[in-house]
Formats: structure tokens, sequence, C-alpha cells
């Protein structure tokens, strides 16, 4: 029966709101369906540190319980018969509830709304109860449910930002006497919220809004008190005007938003800090929200410096670090030295909204402190090298792409576009990158394969090298061993074609003689790559073997004053009791 409702309910919003472009955003508003926000819609509300509005979150859910219960008591005190019979206060938190109830019911009973939905059950039995219980306690008892429920939720950046808030508005505003002006208490409330989750954000997300607290200002009110109510009504009586209004509402909102985005510097962005770091920031968020008359609050502002200054350290001179990323099935390689930055593809488009570009390499690229793309190289136009790629160009500059993509697909992100080809040939910072296939005149040949145009790159430091090879088959392989065998040799190769059948012919596997190599493939996926009878090839010439859909990540460190070539799974790093026993 709910999901009927749920169906008509977006139907109407389709019907009503047809081809609007932030239509998709009233169904998230309404139902919890964010599958229809524009991609260019998402990163505005990211930017502006919005995001958590546009969907039902719990902040909305808290706002409509909070107007039942409001609304409730207005009309209860009023009716003698019904005080008389049942004080106003529980009368009110039984609307609020069935409020929240009904709502998280409509948006799909998502487990963040359900998280919720279960704080406010736990603060609605305190006040039913009419114990005087403080803030910390209601808030513990809250946390005990959501993960006595859901001990999963631990694992999401929801669960830990959403009790964080909560934690840190009941730090800086609770057991403070007087009364203060709603505006200050605002203000007051919204920087609380702003200062006390930049350590999280920068922990989880590496970047945290400037401007966010005035888009927070501006954009919760509108969202929570006009467009949402309105949309709601709109979607639940049939009256078209409502939802009209609401979108009209919404579309002011937006104008303001994406000028706040065009602001000089909106976002600060950095490198992933170190968890130690975190609670230093912490205690320095505490100082800062101290009561008024504290002397030398702002020394609280010592604690993010660590956060700050300790950065991710870069390879020396002649050194690399090769991050072999794990996209599912596809392929991403991040190539590190010590003031430059390759991307080699950038792995799938998933649909619309989503890629690894925008989802796993840009993350990890920020992550690393990386704000340049030196290079950017995209083996060949297959969705799993290729699909994030817009992403990637859209989302960090590049000085250079480098590709096999036919002429017409239009990329006028990068600062310079240019073939890849063998016989490419530069150097960063002692490492040497060349490019061994495919030769240029085999662009003009329409019978050549996607797959067998794929841009070839070793790379060769101090302590080792690297081989790339996109993914080629198996008549590729045979004319490099042919023209190009005495370069093949490599300590380390990224399996061509995912360990495909049609790739890693013997000659070929022979001539490159790898001590390690990596399959990137996706976990359980329908290709079933790498081919048992490939790996087979790998395991008699004694190749050690790493795979992303069991490894994770890998990351490889050419350290020529150290231990040569260091291979870091990422799940042998981080393990997981869920991880397979395959590490």
């Amino acid at each position: 029966m709910v999901e009927r409702v749920r169906e008509k309910i977006q139907q109407r919003i389709v019907n009503v709101l047809e081809n609007k472009p932030y239509s998709g955003v009233i169904q998230a508003l309404v139902m919890g369906d964010d599958s229809q926000i524009a991609a260019d819609d998402w990163q505005l509300f990211l930017r502006t540190g919005i995001s958590h509005l546009m969907s039902i979150s719990g902040l909305h859910i808290t706002m409509l319980s909070g107007l039942a219960f409001g609304l409730m008591s207005f009309i209860w005190r009023r009716i003698p018969q019904l005080a008389t019979r049942l004080p106003t206060r529980k009368a009110a938190t039984v609307a609020g509830v069935t409020a929240a109830l009904i709502y998280a019911l409509i948006a799909g009973f998502a487990v963040p709304t359900q998280r919720t939905l279960y704080m406010l059950m736990v603060l609605a039995l305190a006040l039913w109860s009419g114990r005087q219980l403080v803030s910390s306690q209601v808030l513990a008892l809250a946390l005990f449910v959501v993960v006595a429920i859901d001990p999963w939720a631990v694992m999401a950046a929801g669960f830990w930002l959403s009790f964080g808030a909560v934690a840190m508005l009941s730090f800086a505003l609770g057991a403070r006497i007087g009364q203060t002006h709603w505006l200050k208490a605002a203000i007051h409330t919204q920087w609380a919220v702003t200062i006390g989750m930049v350590p999280l954000l920068l922990i989880m997300f590496h970047q945290a809004s400037i401007v966010s607290p005035i888009a927070n200002a501006f954009a919760i009110p509108i969202i929570s008190f006009v467009v949402t109510p309105l949309a709601l009504l709109g979607s639940f009586l049939p009256i078209d005007s409502l939802l009209m209004l609401s979108y009209k509402v919404l579309e002011v909102c937006m104008f303001v938003l994406d000028w706040l985005n065009q602001l000089p510097d909106a976002v600060w962005q950095q490198h992933t800090p170190f968890t130690w770091t975190l609670f230093p920031a912490l205690l320095g968020v505490m100082w800062l929200l101290l009561p008024r008359g504290i002397p030398m609050r702002w020394l609280g502002l010592i604690g993010f410096l660590p956060m700050l200054l300790f950065v991710p350290q870069r390879p020396a001179i002649g050194d690399m670090k090769v991050t072999v990323l794990d996209v599912g099935q596809g392929l991403s390689v991040v190539v590190q030295t010590a003031t430059h930055t390759l991307l080699y593809d950038a792995g799938a488009k998933y649909n619309q909204q989503s890629d690894a570009g925008s989802r796993i390499a840009v993350p990890f690229l920020q992550g690393e402190g990386v704000k340049k793309i030196d290079g950017f190289m995209v083996s060949h136009h297959d969705n799993d090298h290729s699909g994030g790629m817009l992403s990637v160009l859209a989302l960090l500059p590049v000085d250079w792409f480098a590709s096999s993509i036919p002429d017409e697909i239009a990329l006028d992100a990068a600062a310079e576009k240019m073939k890849c080809y063998a016989g490419q040939i530069w150097a960063w910072d002692g490492v040497g990158f060349e490019v061994l296939h495919p030769q240029l005149q085999g662009y003009e040949d329409p019978k050549v394969k996607d797959n067998n145009r794929s841009c070839v790159l070793k790379i060769t430091s101090t302590s080792g090298s690297l081989l790339l090879a996109g993914d080629i088959e198996k008549s590729v392989e045979a004319a490099l061993v042919e023209q190009a065998a005495g370069q093949l040799k490599s300590d380390v190769l990224v399996a061509p074609h995912h360990g495909s059948k049609t790739s890693s012919s013997e000659r070929f596997i022979a001539a490159v003689a790898p001590g390690l190599v990596i399959f990137t493939s996706g976990y359980l996926s329908r290709f079933k790559h790498p081919d048992p009878a490939v790996v087979a090839r790998y395991q008699a010439l004694n190749s050690r073997i790493l795979r992303s859909d069991y490894h994770g990540a890998i990351q490889i460190n050419y350290m020529g004053n150290q231990s040569g070539i260091e291979a870091l799974p990422w799940r042998s790093q981080n393990k997981r009791y869920w991880h397979d026993h395959f590490y």
C-alpha cells in the first residue's frame, strides 16, 4: 500500500512539473527519490554545503514533526475538554511522532530516515514520561537505540555527522542562562554547526564549504518551512498551484545558491588529514564554542593546525607512487612523482548521476592533496575506461589530455589535447614516460577495434618500472613483441583487458616478465575476469598476483633509497572482519 501511494505521488509530481529542470529536487524532498537530480545540481549542493537539504533528511523530518507538534499544541490547549483528558504536551508529542512516521514511510523508510525517526521516538518518550532529561542523556539513549537496531550505521558518514551536529548544538547552546534574541540565537546555531562539523567534513570528505553558513542560513528556512510543506500539500491534494508555487520558490533558492557557488574560493579543499589530527581539532572546536566570557577562546583555532599543516608525503626525485584504484569492472591508475600527477583512465560511468571519475578518482586525488592533474591519459573509448572522463575534466584542472578517442568527441576542458601514439616521450622529476602503442598511422584504419587502439604506457623510475596496457588484445601484443620487445620488460604490469582470455599471450608475458601483475576487475562481474588460464600463465612465471576485486585499491611505492618496490593492497592494510579469507 505504501509503495502504491509513493508511485502515485511520483506520477503526480512528474505530470505537474513536466520537463522542469528541478522537478527531481521536488521528488527528492517529497519521497526521498534523488535519482532524478542532475549531476551538476548535486555539485552545486555539495559546493554550497546544503546537500543534506536536497533529499529527505533528518532535518526535514524533524521540522515536519515540529510543525505537527506546534499545530497540535496550538489547537489542543484551546479545547478544555481535550486538555483536561490528556495534557497538551503529550497530545502534541503523539502528533509529532505520527507525522514523522508517515513522512518516513513516504520517503521509503531508508536507513538514514529510520535513524532520525528512532531519535525522535526517544525524545518523544522522554517528553511523554514527564521526566527532566538533559540533552546529553536523550542523545546517548537515541544513539544506543540506533546502534542496537542497526549496528552497521556506524559505517555511514551520515551517522557521525547527524549525531555530531546534535552534540555540537547541545554543547554550544545548552545550559546557558537568560533569553537570547531569536536572530542572535539563529546566528549562534549556524556558527556552532559550521565550525563544529569542519573536522569531520575534512576527515570524511577533505573539503568544507566556505559559503555554507550563508547558504544554509538562507536555504534551511526556505526549503524546510516553505518548499517542502508546499510540495507535500501539492502532492497529496489535487491543487496544482501548490506544487507550482513550491517549484517557483525553489527556483529562486537555486538562483541564489548558484550565485554563491560562483564566488571565488567558495569551497576549502585540501588533502585528507591524518586520523590522529581529529582529536586536537575537536578539542579546539570545544574551546571555540565555550560560553562568552571565557578568555582567549580564539586559541581553539590552534587545534586545527595539525589538520592543515601535516600533508601527505610526495615521492622523492626519481621515485614514484602508483595507485591502482578499485573502480569495479574498469581501470583507473594514479601515478605521482615528486611534483607531478598523471591519471591513466577514469573508470566507468554507472548512470546519469554517477561515475567512477566523480565518485572515486577525483575524491582520491583531492584526498592526496592534488589540486591539478598534470597529464590525463584515457587509453580508449570503452565505458569502463573512459566513462568517468568528463567528470574528471569538469572537477579538476588538467594541463594536457591524451587519448585514442575519436575526434568527434568534443573535449574542451583540458588546456592541451592530443592523440597518444608510439614514440611520445617525456620525463617528470627523474621518472621517464614512453608511449609504446598505437602507431600514429593506425588511427586511419577503420577496421582496428577500440581495444587495439589502447594507449600503452611504460613508466620507468630509478627503482623499477610499470607497464599500463589498456585493453590491447593478442594481435597488438604480438606486434609489440616484434617491434618493442626490449622496452616491454617491466617490474609491474597492469594486466591487459582485465585478464581476459583475448589478451596476455605467452610471448607477451615472457617479454614483460613482471614480478607483480595486477588484475582490475569487478567483484563477481559477469565477464568473469580474470580468466583462470590467463592467471595460470602468470603463475607459471612466478609473478605475484593481486586483484582489485579481492584486494581493493593497490598502492605501489617505488622507493630507490629503501626497499625498491613495495605493493600495499588496501584491504590488507585496512582489515575488516567481513573481508574474504583470500587476503
